[in-house]
């Protein structure tokens, strides 16, 4: 084995210790969003800083593989694709520490009810189930894994679309509990991106197995 392609080698398996981490992240962000944990909220916190910190090893690697050893095809689309994949799981990361701030500043625990008009808990478990494939994806260089992404991530786009007018119903006949329900909003705004940062990493993972750029391609064309 070459030099290079121990160094590939090892990239991938820090990238999927990045993808992993960040899985953690988002699910532990849910958990402390439903059952209202500040402490577990605070360890998300103190574990960005892991996740910044990943980040800015996973970019020195990248950039001393392409200065040392000069790759090229699929060995040069592999580490760009790491480069954009990494920045975008620290934007996930980004994402979960932004809710947890949400639950420190939450007083009451969600109610069931705006949970559930909401569609919340389907949000989140479609988000961490497409954050979970593309990570697959990656580590078995799964194309037709990748373009599933694209379908599930509809899913976030519906809730998001009908999230404004579930919250003012909500709101409407629950006064009290109004700076919760804008919190509960925000959070799904969230979690749009979440799906948004994961198409863009379907389309990487693609861009380096297929050469093919997918970048402002229609649905229909992303999943060909």
């Amino acid at each position: 084995m070459s030099h290079l392609e121990v160094e590939i080698k090892n990239l991938k398996s820090e990238m999927l210790e990045m993808f992993l981490l960040v899985k953690s992240q988002l699910e532990k962000s849910k958990e402390s969003l439903v059952r209202l944990d500040k402490d577990l909220a605070r360890e998300v916190l103190v574990n960005e800083k892991r996740v910044n910190g990943f980040e800015l090893k996973l970019d020195r690697d990248c950039e001393n593989i392409i200065a040392l050893f000069n790759p090229v095809a699929i060995d040069l689309r592999f580490v760009l694709a790491c480069m954009k994949i990494n920045s975008n799981l620290e934007r996930i990361g980004d994402i979960a520490e932004g809710i947890c701030q949400f639950v420190l500043n939450i007083k009451l625990e969600p109610e069931k009810k705006l949970l559930e008009v909401t569609r919340m808990l389907e949000m989140y478990d479609t988000s961490i189930l497409i954050l979970k494939e593309v990570t697959e994806a990656f580590d078995k260089e799964d194309t037709g894994l990748a373009r599933s992404v694209f379908k599930k991530d509809e899913i976030l786009d519906e809730i998001n679309l009908n999230a404004n007018q579930a919250v003012a119903d909500f709101i409407r006949n629950n006064p009290d509990r109004i700076n919760q329900s804008l919190y509960m909003l925000s959070a799904i705004r969230k979690l749009e991106r979440v799906g948004d940062q994961c198409k863009n990493i379907a389309e990487e993972i693609i861009f380096y197995i297929e050469a093919k750029v997918l970048k402002h391609k229609s649905k229909e064309q992303k999943q060909e």
